[in-house]
């Protein structure tokens, strides 16, 4: 199969889709992978590295998408990049469907085959291409949580960690999935008063084996939210339902008993965010503030960790994306129900019931 690594170019987003050891493999396995000239710079891959691998640079980006079977990206496609798809293409990335329709709709249009490393669910319900960078995404929301919390950055001045004789920081955490989890495990390196919510008791538990008394559990309901939010100096929002759109857990009105100069970070913007008042930004203007509170909700937070986001992330989509091109994707997803769980689209047609059911359409079993 002739694979085609596409350079992003989603405002600044500097991880890529396959290292060049990555790419080798693909290589090895007897794949012809064309490489967009430049595409690894972002995360200081030269192309000297993936020519080293075997791998061709392709200089005209239509000419990769004409000649590649499989595209290989890290993020969604942007609206430009819509009329490079070819029917029956097979497309392997992130795409977070539910809060997107204007890609949806494209890639329904263009009879492209995508498979999106969100959806990706083995037996046990682990979602193996996205742990990795949620686990980026929960350390990192600690870390720009505690910056935007400074005065210069717009916060109430406050260390997250305190001083002796000062009171912590209080953290409220918000889910306690892969991202939650990691979010609670450097909010309490960092010396904070740490409390997560889920609606998971057996959840709960087994974070409470893991971080002992030090971390505080909740009961995810309404009021425990509310009670919770006027106490914060900074909420994380990981809420997650593969594939669908994310629930709002947090309501405007619910940013006037916060703490003025409060922060919020919305891990799950991607899927339409857990705050009613969350849109997405970017790294180079990754805040706003509601009612005097801080939203952070960068759509690609990994990014700004490039390097360490793309090893991560080859480390775990090259497994299954070998099984695609070696087979082919009708075989793969076949043999792979985890595969199966990943494929939105094909021939025009919706294959994930969650994306149908955000958008009001309807959908096949493939």
């Amino acid at each position: 199969m002739i694979i085609g690594l596409a350079k992003e170019i989603k405002n600044e987003e500097y991880r890529v889709g396959l290292t060049p050891s990555g790419a080798g493999e693909y290589v090895a396995a007897g794949h012809r992978v064309l490489i967009e000239k430049s595409a690894g710079t972002g995360t200081g891959f030269a192309d000297e590295e993936y020519l080293a691998r075997g791998c061709e640079i392709v200089a005209d980006r239509k000419k990769l998408f004409d000649d590649s079977e499989m595209i290989v990206k890290v993020k969604e496609p942007l609206p430009c990049e819509y009329g490079l798809f070819h029917p029956g293409q097979i497309l392997y990335t992130y795409l977070h469907l539910a809060a997107d329709l204007e890609q949806t709709e494209a890639l329904l249009a263009g009879k492209v085959t995508a498979f999106a490393y969100e959806t990706v669910m083995e037996a046990d319900g682990s979602l193996p291409l996205l742990a990795p960078m949620s686990q980026i995404a929960g350390r990192l929301s600690i870390q720009e949580g505690a910056k935007y919390l400074e005065k210069p950055c717009g916060g109430r001045g406050l260390l997250l960690s305190g001083v002796p004789g000062t009171a912590k920081g209080k953290v409220l955490i918000l889910g306690g999935g892969v991202a939650g989890s990691n979010a609670c495990r450097i909010a309490l390196g960092m010396g904070a008063d740490v409390t997560v919510m889920d609606i998971s008791a057996k959840r709960l538990a087994d974070l409470e084996a893991v971080f002992g008394t030090g971390l505080k559990t909740l009961y995810s309901s309404r009021e425990n939210i509310v009670n919770e939010l006027a106490q914060a100096d900074l909420v994380i929002g990981s809420v997650l339902l593969p594939g669908a759109l994310t629930p709002k857990l947090v309501r405007k009105s619910d940013l006037a008993s916060m703490k003025p100069g409060s922060v919020m970070v919305d891990i799950a913007i991607d899927q339409g965010g857990c705050f009613e008042t969350s849109h997405a930004t970017t790294h180079t203007e990754p805040i706003f503030t509601v009612d005097g509170v801080v939203h952070y909700c960068v759509a690609n937070m990994p990014g700004a960790v490039s390097l360490s986001s793309t090893i991560a992330l080859t480390n775990v989509t090259n497994r299954y994306g070998l099984m695609i091109a070696n087979k082919g994707a009708m075989k793969a997803i076949a043999e792979s129900a985890a595969l199966k769980s990943g494929l939105n689209c094909f021939d025009g047609k919706l294959t994930n019931k969650a994306v149908a059911e955000a958008h009001g359409m309807d959908y096949i079993t493939a």
